[in-house]
């Protein structure tokens, strides 16, 4: 293994992790509806646990509701009971074939737990970024112990490994910023 593979390992796991980071805010909830809400319901299908994509197709409805409608027929009430059970405290509601998903308001508290949520999974990709930035060291360390680099390589590498923290943790505050204000616009 080289230099230039440590880093472009770990590059491509710190670019992992921001995308993961990112999938896990859209998850949370803000005043705006977008399909993507439903992304992460499960639901029961003929004996295994689907994404709700799956098996019906989601849409937006108006700026405070989402419909969901079901490919087959049997599938509207399991459909409903899998997004009444998730984690968003919602109350969907049939009307014929078609899943009515109001979103009720948020209110100032809700608002306020939501962005320590977002903050604790951004608090969660640092730890993470810094846990591969303490890898990828202890690698070139070993490179170096091993007589496979020299010290100045392996000194350079490691500023450039810590520059490559230092810009993924940006993007993480960043993106907590713009979740934040998301999160508080009315």
């Amino acid at each position: 293994m080289s230099i230039e593979d440590v880093k472009k390992t770990t590059e491509v796991k710190m670019r992992k992790s921001l995308e993961a980071l990112k999938t896990d805010l859209a998850k949370v909830r803000t005043g705006r509806v977008h399909t993507g809400l439903l992304d992460h319901v499960q639901v029961e299908y003929y004996g295994s646990q689907v994404p709700i994509n799956t098996v019906a197709n989601v849409t937006v409805i108006d700026a405070r509701a989402l419909g969901v409608q079901t490919w087959e027929k049997g599938m509207a009430a399991k459909v409903e009971k899998a997004i009444r059970d998730c984690d968003l405290g919602l109350n969907p509601s049939s009307q014929g074939d078609l899943i009515r998903v109001p979103m009720p308001a948020l209110t100032e508290d809700r608002r306020r737990e939501l962005i320590k949520v977002v903050k604790g999974e951004a608090e969660g990709s640092k730890v993470a970024l810094r846990n591969l930035r303490r890898d990828a060291i202890a690698t070139l360390k070993e490179m170096l112990k091993n007589k496979e680099c020299s010290e100045d390589e392996e000194h350079r590498a490691q500023d450039e490994i810590q520059k490559l923290t230092d810009r993924h943790v940006a993007d993480v505050d960043k993106q907590l910023d713009h979740k934040e204000a998301e999160l508080m616009a009315i």
